[in-house]
């Protein structure tokens, strides 16, 4: 049982990095954003594993739910100001 445990945080572990990285490195804003926010809930998983619920609870709502909202919208404005500097217009 305690070799099935070690195993489960391991691939948390793994996965909790591999998410960060990804989010960091991802050349597209939407994408970056949806790692976060994948990040986000997967961190929340980890703080639910170290019994620690209350944080696991506002990891999901607030680091993952309101802040990737945020994010997604800042960055669809992003590419909405991009689009329009593109096409020459000063009107975001």
């Amino acid at each position: 049982m305690t070799t099935l445990l070690i195993l489960f945080d391991v691939l948390l572990l793994g996965t909790l990095l591999a998410l960060a990285f990804a989010a960091v490195l991802s050349v597209e804003p939407r994408r970056a954003v949806m790692l976060f926010i994948a990040f986000g809930l997967w961190l929340s998983l980890v703080w639910a594993r170290m019994q620690a619920p209350d944080v696991a609870l506002a990891e999901a709502a607030i680091g993952a739910g309101l802040g990737g909202a945020l994010m997604l919208a800042a960055a669809r404005r992003a590419a909405r100001v991009r689009r329009s500097e593109a096409n020459g217009s000063t009107m975001p």
